[in-house]
């Protein structure tokens, strides 16, 4: 049985927010007239915030709560959240009040224009500089700058999808802030909205400027997966094609070297080292290529998955 939202919460060590958020999530919902369900998702606490939870859950059947054995990481509450929700809209907010749930249905308002995804834009955003909005500008500059997706804030949790967006996508690392790239490989119609940024109260952030780093090479994996998941051999095998030219021009200057500089000895030219390193190279790059592609072909057709996505049909 499907209702209207879903609104999803991961919260890791968050006590002393969680009943200030579910408050003001119920204030925020009163005004729309529609069903929704609330699901935390507890990812390895180790303070009372599950007590919380039960607590607050434990009258109200809309309120579910999904707690994971140990810490697995945001990415992984999300993809969880998601999977056991019900609503044909899912909304994420972080649990640290920092969001606010009066966006919501800001958020619920925009999807009803027709797009497939509604992502937060936190403008005046109330965290340190150097260690928090800096390594954000350069990472939502860089990500939108190689997938084209032209959004400024990729790592605004606050976000309203539509659950297809969701259907068929496995979520990794740090990828959930990569979803509008996914959502917008698959055809959707992705906008932004300016949303309200609190300074935190309470409790103490999980984020550091290491996650930046993690954030760019999910970047460079979803990119891999994206151009070439189906047909991997054009990248490993252009890899290879350029070192094997390379070296093909190395053994070329070593040869003319040694017919027209007499002084140069082709046994003791590392040019003729570069040569033969970069044949192998060239060589096992093809290599790979070939069983990445034997892989990716068993992958889909064993599992009878389709390489493309359909918008929809008529008359079928």
């Amino acid at each position: 049985m499907t209702i209207d939202y879903s609104i999803v919460i991961p919260v890791y060590n968050e006590e002393k927010n969680i009943e200030d958020l579910h408050s003001k999530i119920l204030k925020a919902m009163s005004s729309i007239n529609s069903t929704f369900e609330v699901i935390y998702v507890d990812d390895g606490s180790y303070d009372k915030g599950m007590d919380v939870l039960l607590s607050i859950s434990k009258n109200n059947p809309d309120v579910k709560v999904v707690q994971f054995a140990k810490n697995f990481g945001q990415t992984a509450a999300i993809s969880a959240g998601a999977k056991h929700s019900r609503g044909d809209i899912i909304i994420l907010i972080d649990c640290d009040l920092q969001n606010d749930p009066d966006d919501i249905p800001r958020l619920i308002e925009k999807i009803k224009e027709g797009y497939d995804l509604v992502s937060g834009w936190r403008k005046k955003r109330k965290d340190p500089w150097f260690t928090r909005r800096l390594p954000s500008v350069i990472a939502n500059f860089l990500i939108s700058f190689v997938t084209r997706v032209k959004l400024h804030d990729f790592g605004c949790t606050l976000k309203a999808y539509r659950r297809g967006i969701f259907e068929g996508i496995s979520l990794y690392g740090e990828m959930h802030r990569l979803m509008p790239v996914y959502a917008s490989w698959r055809g959707a119609r992705i906008t932004e909205l300016i949303v309200k940024h609190n300074p935190r109260t309470a409790g103490r952030s999980k984020y550091g400027i290491g996650r930046t780093f993690k954030v760019l090479l999910d970047l460079f994996a979803i990119m891999f997966f994206g151009s070439y998941s189906t047909k991997p051999i054009y990248f490993f095998g252009g890899f290879g094609i350029f070192m094997t030219v390379c070296s093909v021009i190395s053994g070329i200057v070593v040869l003319v070297e040694k017919y027209y500089l007499p002084d140069a000895p082709a046994h003791r030219n590392p040019l003729l080292l570069l040569a033969v390193f970069l044949f192998l190279i060239g060589f096992q790059m093809v290599m790979m290529g070939l069983l990445a592609e034997i892989l990716m072909r068993t992958y889909f057709e064993v599992q009878d998955k389709p390489t493309y996505v359909i918008k929809s049909k008529v008359n079928f």
